[in-house]
């Protein structure tokens, strides 16, 4: 089953600089390694550890808005649960 959601240009762009920021923390780092992986493979989703992670960093009140924004994208991009 192929989704159809893909990390927009303006998310893709907030991960990359999550990326390459030096001050970024780990789980920021992962949830925005998700994003841009994700950006023109829309056979791709979120492994359940990057969606734990980007979870994380929307509920941190310290983290910034590009690392919010690819964590966001991430998220968006999760599978979609089983039913039980």
């Amino acid at each position: 089953m192929t989704k159809s959601k893909v990390t927009s240009a303006k998310a893709a762009s907030s991960a990359s600089k999550t990326l390459t920021s030096s001050s970024t923390a780990p789980k920021s780092k992962s949830a925005a390694g998700s994003a841009l992986a994700q950006a023109k493979a829309p056979a791709k989703v979120t492994s359940p550890m990057a969606a734990t992670a980007a979870s994380k960093v929307l509920s941190d009140g310290r983290t910034g808005k590009d690392s919010k924004s690819a964590a966001g994208s991430a998220l968006a991009q999760r599978p979609p649960k089983g039913k039980k």
